[in-house]
């Protein structure tokens, strides 16, 4: 009996061991499953606050790259209602007009560099654009508009002090000009510019154009002689620069009829006087009028002839 009652008990505490070990075997999958569900609730969450962030994150970049684009069209209107006004050629432009720059020596025609300096930093500095002769040309001959407040810069004969001199205060300003060369003094007299100075002025916004052989008063000359000063000063700067020259500024302004036509033969598309006053249509592209600028003129004279058409 006791033997019986032993075995049972031994029969009776393996079943239990089966059994709660059974118990274990199936309550951990349910276990693992709740862990699962625990965990893919929180991954959800944290997914769901990311997507927010980066929503949030999207909306901020949105709203930034909108706040740049205003910006850009903020700053473009400004530009867009401040426009660069123009004029079309029923109006004129003033062509200025200077000889040596150097030491004045009571001499009219020879600006101090200083003096120089000041007009330039003044058109700078009062929104002046300078103009080529070819867009002046294109001004008069075919009515494109140029800014409101446009001005020719040009220097009569050809001296070497518009290299030293002119040369690095016009470059500073950013500014354009034209020389008028009198060919037949090109490395022939040390007060006139020579080849080389030639070729790096044309090649660095210093246009060189024509002011004749010799600097002869053209009225003076047979129609045959004009036409040879003009053609022949026209040839030597073609060869030497390698480029068309198509304006020319008569000697001391001056003309006749048979100047008109010999320059027009010669080649030439358009031609300055020194007939005084501000460039328009109506002068005829073959007698410009120009406006002088003195060594004695002070800032004042300087800014009327500048500013105002009857000075």
């Amino acid at each position: 009996m006791k033997k019986l009652t032993k075995n049972l008990l031994i029969f009776l505490s393996v079943f239990y061991l089966l059994f709660m070990t059974g118990c274990s075997l199936k309550s951990a999958p349910a276990s693992s499953n709740g862990i699962d569900k625990k965990e893919k609730s929180k991954t959800t969450q944290t997914l769901n606050k990311s997507d927010e962030k980066a929503e949030t994150s999207k909306e901020n970049t949105n709203g930034d790259t909108k706040t740049d684009t205003n910006s850009s069209a903020e700053s473009n209107n400004t530009t867009t209602n401040n426009p660069i006004e123009m004029k079309d050629n029923t109006e004129s432009i003033p062509v200025l007009t200077y000889h040596s720059v150097g030491n004045t020596n009571g001499n009219q025609l020879i600006i101090s560099p200083e003096l120089l300096d000041k007009e330039m930093q003044w058109l700078k500095d009062n929104g002046y654009t300078t103009l080529t002769l070819a867009e002046a040309y294109r001004f008069f001959s075919e009515n494109k508009p140029v800014p409101k407040k446009s001005v020719v810069l040009t220097f009569d004969d050809g001296y070497v002090d518009n290299y030293t001199h002119m040369y690095p205060i016009l470059k500073k300003y950013g500014f354009k000009a034209t020389i008028f060369v009198i060919t037949d003094s090109v490395d022939k007299n040390s007060a006139y510019l020579t080849s080389t100075q030639l070729k790096e002025l044309e090649s660095n916004g210093i246009a060189i154009e024509s002011h004749t052989v010799d600097h002869k008063k053209l009225e003076t000359l047979s129609y045959q002689n004009q036409l040879e000063e003009m053609k022949n000063s026209k040839l030597f700067l073609e060869g030497l620069l390698k480029k068309k020259v198509d304006y020319i500024a008569y000697p001391f302004g001056t003309y006749n009829d048979a100047t008109l036509q010999a320059a027009k033969e010669a080649g030439y598309t358009m031609a300055l006087s020194m007939d005084q006053g501000w460039s328009n249509k109506n002068n005829g592209i073959y007698k410009l009028h120009r406006v002088y600028i003195s060594a004695f003129y002070d800032m004042n004279t300087f800014e009327k002839r500048v500013t105002n058409p009857q000075y």
